[in-house]
């Protein structure tokens, strides 16, 4: 962008803060830039990506400063808990994007799916050997929550990062066929419990396919795990998996050297 440029885009974004002045939808401060996304800059900045070392598997981000080997697995993965062949998530489920995941799930506030979906793709292409893929499918609602809430998160993120990669999105592969119980929240055991065997691929559509799953957050990894299953026991070649957000409340980002004087 050349000077000029950012100039001007600066002075529109100025006069477009003061016609149409809007809150951000996490914090409701004041956007001063005309982004079609309604969050500040200020809350974008304060979801955490994850960096550093994480496991080769599972994606899991390591206790920081630990000295971990390439290609370490967590102990979940080492015990061979997971049926999918990889994944990987943004950023840590914090206050910040729990409340842009809220955004989506139920005010379906699409630019923002836009906005997220970069960085999915942005972890696809950096590891493109683990994410190659010939079709894209999110990780699908039961019926009756669909209709109650009438959209799917996971599909708002998962078609524009279908887009990024040139991938088909399908999707009507995956199904849930059990609904999620009415409890807010379940414990680790009831979150397996309550997806084993809820999800079905229809037969003949995934054979032989690579297979790129997507959802808005990983908690147990439970669900990704379910989906796998019935994705492969339809004949899906591989499957990977990618999520916004991950719940590691362990993990804290790599502390930064001081900045030389």
């Amino acid at each position: 962008m050349t000077r000029a440029s950012s100039l001007t885009r600066r002075a529109l974004d100025a006069v477009a803060s003061l016609i149409f002045p809007a809150p951000c939808r996490i914090c409701e401060a004041t956007l001063v830039t005309a982004s079609g996304i309604p969050v500040c800059a200020a809350c974008l900045e304060a979801i955490q990506a994850i960096t550093g070392p994480q496991c080769a598997r599972c994606g899991r981000p390591f206790v920081a400063g630990a000295a971990v080997p390439a290609g370490a697995q967590c102990h979940l993965c080492r015990r061979g808990a997971y049926d999918f062949d990889v994944a990987r998530s943004w950023a840590t489920y914090n206050d910040t994007l729990t409340r842009a995941i809220v955004l989506l799930k139920y005010h379906a506030v699409t630019p923002l799916a836009g906005w997220l979906a970069g960085r999915l793709a942005d972890l696809a292409t950096r590891e493109p050997q683990a994410f190659a893929a010939d079709v894209v499918v999110p990780v699908p609602l039961h019926p009756a929550r669909l209709r109650q809430r009438g959209h799917n998160q996971a599909e708002l993120i998962a078609r524009p990062l279908a887009r990024r990669l040139g991938l088909p999105v399908k999707a009507a592969l995956l199904a849930r066929t059990r609904p999620r119980p009415e409890k807010r929240r379940l414990t680790r055991k009831e979150r397996w419990s309550t997806v084993k065997g809820a999800y079905l691929a229809r037969e003949g559509t995934v054979v032989d396919r690579r297979v790129l799953l997507v959802d808005d957050v990983f908690t147990t990894g439970a669900t990704l795990d379910a989906c796998s299953r019935a994705l492969r026991k339809a004949g899906a070649a591989r499957v990977s998996a990618v999520t916004v957000a991950r719940v590691a409340p362990d993990w804290a980002p790599p502390q930064q050297p001081p900045a030389r004087p």
